[in-house]
């Protein structure tokens, strides 16, 4: 074998091996759906403040990724079951997302439904995420339903705010122990909003949806589980 050819295919060896080790996301545009009611519409803030679209600001800021712009399924006042509905009348991607976000629940709790009719929408809902997410439910994350007890606008209203929160905990127990089969990430979110749940600057004008200071800090948790996932 002649020097010339045995350069190109030292050449072309150390191309291949190169190639081999090039992350799985360079120069692919990452998708990304979320799922919810008024927490991931983001009721009553402008739209670069909603939690998804601040996700995705903040994944395309670190240079490790490429999101487009979030699609977003959600509306004010949304159960699991409208939700359900909601994604029938709308248009998604055929071919999957690479990321799912789901955070539904808190207008089931709201209505007085029992956490057994919840438990069973929730886990069909959960199906449908992993689904979105292409069967990949590492690639999926759910929030926790924050304690809208402890808002000003509960205590306007002379809300019982030991049963709300009860009744919450109850929700998110299930929630969480339908993901934990599932082996799906729960971010627990709950805690800390009821620490600042009340606090003026924590909420719009209605005075029960939160700020986007909250989502700022909903943002943070989630973008700790997605930073854990190979695309």
């Amino acid at each position: 074998m002649n020097i010339p050819n045995l350069f190109l295919i030292l050449v072309g060896s150390l191309c291949l091996m190169t190639s081999s080790v090039i992350p799985k996301n360079q120069n692919k545009t990452l998708t990304y759906l979320a799922l919810g009611d008024s927490y991931t519409i983001g009721e009553g803030v402008a739209e670069k403040d909603r939690y998804p679209v601040q996700l995705v600001e903040a994944l395309n800021k670190s240079g490790k990724y490429e999101f487009s712009t979030p699609q977003i399924i959600a509306k004010t006042g949304w159960t699991v079951d409208e939700l359900d509905a909601g994604i029938n009348s709308s248009q998604t991607d055929e071919q999957g997302y690479d990321l799912v976000t789901l955070l539904i629940g808190v207008n089931n709790q709201y209505r007085g439904r029992p956490v057994t009719d919840y438990e069973k929408d929730f886990e069909a809902m959960l199906n449908r995420a992993i689904g979105f997410a292409k069967d990949q439910k590492d690639h999926v994350v759910v929030i926790s339903i924050p304690d809208w007890g402890v808002t000003p606008f509960a205590a306007n209203r002379n809300a019982d705010q030991a049963k709300v929160a009860s009744e919450i905990d109850a929700y998110n127990a299930a929630k969480k122990t339908i993901c934990d089969r599932y082996g799906v990430a729960f971010v627990e979110i709950t805690k800390d909003y009821r620490k600042i749940g009340a606090q003026p600057d924590m909420v719009v004008e209605d005075q029960l949806h939160p700020s986007g200071l909250v989502y700022a800090r909903w943002t943070e948790k989630v973008l700790k589980e997605v930073k854990k996932m190979k695309f």
